[in-house]
């Protein structure tokens, strides 16, 4: 039997006239990773500084843990972890010593932290860099120090707040494998990130847009309850032919051109059929699979 350790109902949050966050109802498993999909100016670091007991919310109902915000916050804030979108390291100390001063703050011993330490820098391969300046690291190694020092209390939930962002592909790869391998743990993650892709990395998603959830599902369910038909193009020749076909087809619910090939939504198969004959011997079309972004897209109309 799951267990709730997040529930969310008819949440609000005001800055004066500006509503930020408007009657937003999900709720988190433990145990798995929930994402908060969405643009800038959605809601989402508002959602999430509310969760982590730090914000106060306009109105609703908040519970972590079993526990009512912001009524009980402080008895949630030693059980979950709460990592910023730009987190306060300390440049001029080195990445082991940005993690004890952590570590202090959260009343941990030396022992403890010297059994925790080891296995947290191995994990993030931060351990040829202990010694080394978190003024002197990249941005990916900053965010990985910046997880260590909000992991290092062992918290029961995660809340991260767009983490990838500003970052390289490549360390955004490496920062999911560390958080699918602390998720094994059985640790809770709540994240937020304006990184459609990274929608496929969550157990279930919350796309948030102008301070509301417009769609609670995983990912897969959404794709399976997507309206239309999404394809590629591969022009061969006359580019500018197939642009014009393109541009004239009917049917069309969204499109985009990456690089050399489009992307394209169409109403149904028959808009599909009637296109690939105007193209024949002009493009290559491949039929695929919706992405979160063509949900996203879709439900914003």
């Amino acid at each position: 039997m799951s267990e709730k350790v997040i529930f969310v109902q008819q949440l609000v949050k005001k800055f004066k006239e500006v509503t930020a966050v408007s009657g937003l109802d999900f709720s988190v498993e433990r145990g798995e990773i929930f994402g908060l999909i969405g643009p800038d100016g959605a809601g989402k670091t508002t959602t999430l500084r509310v969760l982590a007991g730090i914000m106060l919310p306009t109105s609703g109902k908040v519970m972590v843990l079993g526990r009512t915000l912001p009524e009980e916050a402080e008895g949630v804030k030693e059980h979950i972890g709460y990592m910023c979108q730009r987190f306060s390291l300390y440049n001029d100390l080195t990445v082991e010593e940005n993690i004890t001063f952590f570590a202090e703050i959260f009343g941990i011993d030396k022992k403890t932290l010297a059994e925790r330490l080891a296995p947290l820098l191995e994990m993030t391969r931060l351990a040829p860099f202990k010694n080394r300046q978190a003024g002197k690291l990249s941005g990916g190694m900053k965010q990985k120090l910046a997880l260590i020092c909000t992991l290092i209390h062992r918290p029961q939930i995660l809340f991260l707040d767009e983490p990838t962002t500003g970052v390289d592909p490549v360390s955004r790869r490496e920062f999911w494998e560390i958080l699918q391998q602390i998720h094994s743990e059985g640790v809770t993650i709540v994240v937020s990130t304006p990184y459609m892709d990274e929608a496929e990395q969550c157990a279930r998603i919350g796309l948030m847009f102008e301070g509301k959830i417009i769609s609670c599902d995983t990912p897969k369910n959404m794709k399976k309850a997507f309206k239309g038909v999404a394809i590629e193009i591969f022009p061969q020749g006359n580019e500018v032919a197939v642009e014009k076909i393109i541009s004239e087809a009917c049917g069309i619910k969204d499109k985009q051109q990456l690089g050399e090939r489009y992307h394209m939504v169409l109403e149904d198969a028959d808009c599909l059929i009637a296109l690939e004959k105007k193209l024949t011997g002009l493009a290559r079309i491949r039929k695929i699979s919706p992405s979160v972004e063509d949900v996203f897209v879709q439900k914003i109309g």
